[in-house]
C-alpha cells in the first residue's frame, strides 16, 4: 500500500513496540505481552483519532474494538469488509483525511495529531511524513514476520524512560519508552 505525500496539515504520529531486530508481530500478534506497554499506548492516544490496517483491527481483542476513546479507521483493500464501530477506508489517504478531520476539530483533545497504529505496511507508507514517533525498546529477541520501520537520520531520540536503563515488566521483560521528533535541518 504506497500512498501519496499527505498535506501537510495533517500532523503524523507513529507508535510501536519492537524487540531486538525490530520485530513488532507474528502471525498477526504481538509475540510478547507487556501490560505496561499496553497502559502506556493507551495514555499516548486516548482522545485522538487511531489509523490501522485491518490485519492490525483483527489482532486486537474483540472485546478492545474499537479502542475506547479514539475515532478508530481501518484501511483495507477490501471494498466489501466492515468493522462494528471503525470507520473503513480504502486508501491512506482518505484514512489521513478523515482523521485529520477530527483530530482539528472543536474540542479535540489530540492536538491536532493523528496516531498511525500499525501495521508494518502502514508505517512504512506514512513514514516519511510523521513528524513524531512512540517506540517501546524490548530487550528480548523474538522471531516475527512483522518489521517496525527503520528510524533514520532524520529523527531524534528527545526522551527515554527511564533514562539512563530499562523497566521491569510485572511479566519479566525489560522495556522502555523512547520517544523520537523529526530532525530540523
Amino acid at each position: 500500500m504506497s500512498a501519496p505525500r499527505t498535506a501537510p496539515a495533517v500532523r503524523i504520529g507513529l507508535i510501536w513496540a519492537e524487540a531486538e531486530g525490530g520485530v513488532i508481530g507474528r502471525d498477526g500478534a504481538m509475540p510478547w505481552h507487556i501490560p505496561e506497554d499496553l497502559a502506556h499506548f493507551k495514555r499516548v492516544t486516548l482522545g485522538s483519532p487511531v489509523v490501522m490496517g485491518r490485519k492490525t483491527w483483527d489482532s486486537l481483542p474483540p472485546r478492545f474494538r474499537p479502542l475506547e476513546g479514539r475515532r478508530n479507521i481501518v484501511v483495507t483493500r477490501d471494498e466489501g469488509w466492515q468493522a462494528e464501530g471503525a470507520d473503513v477506508v480504502h486508501s491512506i489517504p482518505d484514512a489521513l483525511g478523515l482523521a485529520a478531520s477530527e483530530a482539528s476539530g472543536s474540542g479535540s483533545a489530540s492536538g491536532g495529531l493523528v496516531w498511525v497504529i500499525g501495521g508494518g505496511e502502514i508505517f512504512a507508507a506514512v513514514m516519511a511524513d510523521a513528524e513524531r514517533l512512540e517506540v517501546t525498546e524490548i530487550r528480548a529477541r523474538f522471531e516475527g514476520d512483522a518489521m517496525a520501520p527503520a528510524i533514520g537520520e532524520g529523527w531524534r531520540a528527545v526522551s527515554r524512560d527511564p533514562e539512563g536503563g530499562w523497566l521491569s515488566s510485572r511479566t519479566g521483560l525489560d522495556y522502555r519508552f523512547v520517544s523520537y521528533e523529526r530532525a530540523r535541518l
